[in-house]
C-alpha cells in the first residue's frame, strides 16, 4: 500500500495534506524517515509513526448506533440528516454505510459498517437473520394476532411474510410488544401489525441477529463493536 494512501485512510488528512505532513519529516517507517509518498508499505509487518505516535492499520469499520428518529438510513441525503452525519471525522472517512434500514420515525440497534462482504451476509435472504422489534401499538394485541404472525400475514401489496415470533408484554388499548422476524420489507413491521387491524404507534430495534443494543448508548450515540461482538456478527446464525 502507498504511504499517502495509508495515511489518508487512517485519518490524517487528505492526499495532499499527507505530502506536507511527509515533507515535515512527520513519518517513519521502521526507525526511518521517510518523505516519499509513493514509498509502498505493509502496514501490519512494519512499524508506521508520525510524530512518534504508532499507525495502526485498520481496513474495516464496525459500529453499533442507537438510531434516533427523524434521522434517515442513508449515507446522504438532500434533505434530512442522515446517520453517517451523526459520525466524527475519523469514522466519516472510511465511507461506511447502514446495514439495512431503519425508517425514519423509527428508533433503535443499526449497524454501520465498510465491510461489504459481512453487509451482504447479514442481508441475503438465504441468511434470515433475525430481527426483533419493541412496539407500542394502538388497540389490544390478542393471541389471534400471535397465531396469526405465526403462520405469516399477507401485507397491503399482496406479499406474504414469513412467520414472526410476537410476544406480548402489555395487551390492553395501548398494547406494547416484542416481534421478531427475518425479513425486512418496506415498513414491515408497522404492515404486518396493519394486516391485522392495529396501528404501529412507536417502534424500536432492539436487536439484530446474536447483538442486542447497548442500552447505555443515547439516542444519537454509537460505538465500535468488541471483538467479541464482531465474532459473533459474523457467525450469525439464520432464524429458526
Amino acid at each position: 500500500m502507498r504511504l499517502d494512501k495509508l495515511l489518508s485512510n487512517m485519518g490524517f488528512g487528505s492526499r495532499k495534506e499527507v505530502k506536507i505532513l511527509l515533507k515535515g519529516k512527520a513519518c517513519q517507517v521502521d526507525g526511518e524517515v521517510v518523505r516519499d509518498v509513493a514509498k509502498q508499505v505493509d502496514p501490519v509487518a512494519q512499524v508506521v509513526t508520525v510524530y512518534g505516535e504508532h499507525v495502526h492499520y485498520q481496513e474495516f469499520i464496525y459500529l453499533m448506533m442507537h438510531k434516533p428518529q427523524d434521522v434517515i438510513s442513508a449515507t446522504e441525503d438532500k434533505y434530512d440528516q442522515t446517520v453517517i452525519d451523526l459520525l466524527d471525522p475519523f469514522h466519516a472517512h472510511f465511507e461506511p454505510f447502514p446495514v439495512g434500514r431503519l425508517d425514519k420515525d423509527t428508533e433503535g440497534f443499526l449497524l454501520i459498517t465498510n465491510d461489504g462482504q459481512l453487509t451482504h451476509n447479514l442481508l441475503s435472504p438465504k441468511k434470515h437473520v433475525p430481527k426483533v422489534y419493541f412496539a407500542e401499538i394502538e388497540g389490544r394485541v390478542t393471541q389471534a394476532d400471535i397465531d396469526a404472525f405465526a403462520e405469516g400475514v399477507t401485507l397491503d401489496d399482496g406479499y406474504h411474510t414469513k412467520p414472526g415470533k410476537l410476544k406480548i408484554l402489555k395487551s390492553d388499548e395501548q398494547s406494547e410488544i416484542e416481534l421478531e422476524i427475518s425479513e425486512g420489507k418496506f415498513h414491515q413491521v408497522k404492515r404486518m401489525f396493519e394486516s391485522v387491524g392495529k396501528k404501529v404507534t412507536y417502534l424500536k430495534r432492539i436487536s439484530m441477529g446474536p447483538l442486542s443494543l447497548d442500552e447505555s448508548l443515547a439516542l444519537g450515540e454509537y460505538r465500535e463493536l468488541t471483538e467479541d461482538e464482531l465474532e459473533q456478527l459474523k457467525n450469525a446464525k439464520p432464524a429458526k
